[in-house]
């Protein structure tokens, strides 16, 4: 293997994304159950995570692009760190330093990520991660954080195979019925960040076989041409996308942001209230997530009225095989949740309905091949692009799998897990949604000009979601498919 590799044209475009209001850095946090072992972390992470040559790379710049270059004087001990929380040491200055990494540009002389081991003054440790996109994706680093822990606290440092042998259902995350699957193949090899990935690729069940074909062999799928049209019919929507609702949520960020998650709730009782409604998970969480946005401005005063909000929603374009590779290999479909319906059963069919037209949009492939376009063009062209996706959006919005059963890094448990992608260009708004360990978190990053306390929005996610749950458990079962007749009853 050389010591100098090409950076693919989508990474590249990752790469030069950055900007002081919004870095390209993928952040996570990992809180543990009781004190974490300083040097068996280091000795995990250096017999482990440097498995991947790219955390011992330096990306660099010349006039024939982008290359990943060994890093000569590599030192695992300039990645990784320990911090005390200042007094008095609970989740609010966790969060703050949180947000503080967020907005920290990762040194572009090293390899671009960071580990920060934080000392909490309750006796736990927590473990603030950043990695830079254009190392990979969001599917990728699941992998790479796989790789790293282990199902039990006494397992060997080095002892742990690159790819942890969890049954799929742990790896999958949970997060949805199988009926919402559609097979056992596709439970295998999708791995996506949400529903929307088997969705958007899953049109008449070929669009993924259609996606390889342009990828591999373009000239040997015998409907190129309807695929090609599709494709620049999808152009032309986004381009003639109207922007969403204009809100407080929406402006020019700066560099300072604010983080905050939510309490962990039941995954069981999501998939019992989204059974009783006739919807998935994901519409459920979805519409949950909608309603604590609209609660949020209606507690401000603004007028939320028929207001939609769009978030862009990372798909999983990966091949079986890809699934342990670096880089970047996913695209991105625009979803609006309906924060002006009042009625949180009327939202979540809203939602519903939403989810699933998305199933018909070649979205995910047209945004993949963009950034690899703008990779390849001058960066003017790329900043162009950035602008207006960003100005149709709000937010971006992920929804992460995690272990379904408890794991353990350098020996200890790890009790939540929370993660962002970042926003780009304009963007102000990135909201989270992490299942681990049979509960769910809602986390949100926000830029402090526009939402100075995103913790009043998360504390109303489980409310959101507690009013689908009596809804489901006391209302004539026969009205729970129509949110009109659901509203006579309650104003009756």
């Amino acid at each position: 293997m050389t010591s100098r590799q090409r950076v693919s044209h989508v990474d590249t475009a990752w790469l030069r994304m950055d900007r002081p209001e919004n870095l390209m850095q993928i952040v996570g946090v990992m809180i543990f159950v009781g004190r974490v072992d300083a040097e068996r972390l280091r000795r995990t992470l250096a017999h482990r995570l440097l498995r991947y040559r790219r955390f011992r790379q330096l990306a660099v710049h010349d006039a024939d692009g982008a290359w990943w270059v060994d890093d000569p004087d590599f030192d695992i001990d300039r990645h990784l760190w320990h911090s005390l929380l200042p007094a008095p040491g609970g989740p609010r200055e966790l969060q703050k330093l949180v947000a503080d990494a967020a907005s920290t540009p990762l040194n572009p002389a090293r390899p671009l990520w960071a580990f920060n081991l934080v000392e909490m003054a309750d006796g736990n440790s927590a473990l603030v991660v950043r990695i830079h996109h254009a190392i990979a994706d969001g599917i990728a680093l699941i992998g790479v954080i796989d790789s790293l822990t282990d199902g039990q606290a006494d397992a060997p440092v080095a002892g742990e195979p690159k790819t942890v042998g969890r049954d799929a259902a742990s790896r999958r995350g949970g997060t949805e019925d199988d009926s919402d699957r559609g097979s056992a193949f596709w439970h295998l090899i999708l791995e996506p960040l949400s529903d929307l990935a088997q969705t958007a690729i899953g049109v008449g069940g070929n669009l993924w076989g259609q996606y390889l074909g342009l990828r591999r062999e373009p000239g040997a799928i015998a409907d190129y041409s309807r695929v090609a049209g599709a494709v620049a019919r999808e152009a032309g929507k986004l381009a003639l996308l109207p922007a969403d609702s204009t809100t407080r949520f929406k402006g020019k960020p700066g560099t300072v942001k604010r983080v905050a998650w939510s309490t962990p709730i039941s995954l069981a009782e999501i998939k019992a209230c989204g059974k009783l409604l006739g919807c998935s998970v994901n519409d459920t969480l979805l519409s949950a997530v909608a309603g604590a946005l609209r609660g949020y401005l209606v507690a401000k005063g603004d007028a939320v009225a028929a207001a939609e909000i769009r978030v862009m929603v990372p798909v999983n374009l990966r091949a079986a095989g890809d699934v342990d590779d670096l880089g970047n290999r996913f695209g991105l479909v625009a979803l609006e949740l309906p924060i002006g319906i009042e009625n949180p059963l009327a939202r979540l069919y809203a939602t519903r309905n939403r989810m699933a037209a998305l199933k018909g949009s070649y979205q995910a492939m047209l945004t993949f091949a963009l950034l690899g376009a703008a990779g390849m063009a001058p960066g003017f062209v790329e900043e162009q692009l950035l602008k207006v996706l960003a100005g149709k959006t709000t937010a971006v919005m992920t929804n992460v799998p995690g272990a379904q059963q408890p794991r353990y890094f350098a020996g200890s448990r790890i009790d939540q897990e929370m993660v962002w992608v970042p926003q780009t260009g304009d963007i102000g708004m990135g909201v989270s949604i992490l299942s681990y360990n049979g509960r769910v978190q809602f986390g949100v990053i926000t830029d402090k000009g526009m939402v100075n306390d995103p913790q009043d929005i998360v504390d109303r996610f489980a409310g959101e979601f507690e009013k689908l749950l009596w809804l489901a458990l006391l209302l004539p079962a026969d009205l729970l498919g129509d949110p009109a007749a659901v509203e006579a009853h309650l104003t009756a």
